[in-house]
């Protein structure tokens, strides 16, 4: 993984502290050079780069939810929905919501 540098530096550091180094999806520690941030609503929908957006995650969850919504993505995984819910503090309230509301 490339290092990155400048403000995107700083903001990647501020949100993997923010989330302990832990993926808000699958629960698990790792180390900074193994996570990535995710877009809990993808920009291609409208989404944006604000912290209130960004998760920290695994590169294996990251790859597994692609380009698709969070709250899309967690409606048919339950186990990661609890532990997004539990680990993704952070996040605007109505993306929050948009999750606890997409399994209604």
């Amino acid at each position: 993984m490339a290092v990155k540098q400048g403000r995107d530096a700083g903001k990647r550091a501020r949100i993997l502290r923010r989330d302990r180094f832990r993926c808000v999806y699958c629960g698990v520690t790792h180390p900074a050079e193994q996570l990535t941030l995710d877009h809990v609503e993808p920009r291609v929908k409208g989404g944006d780069a604000s912290d209130g957006n960004l998760v920290t995650c695994c590169e294996a969850c990251n790859r597994a939810k692609a380009g698709e919504a969070a709250w899309s993505y967690l409606a048919r995984h339950p186990e990661k929905r609890a532990n997004f819910l539990a680990n993704a503090v952070a996040v605007w309230p109505r993306l929050r919501r948009a999750v606890e509301e997409a399994v209604k």
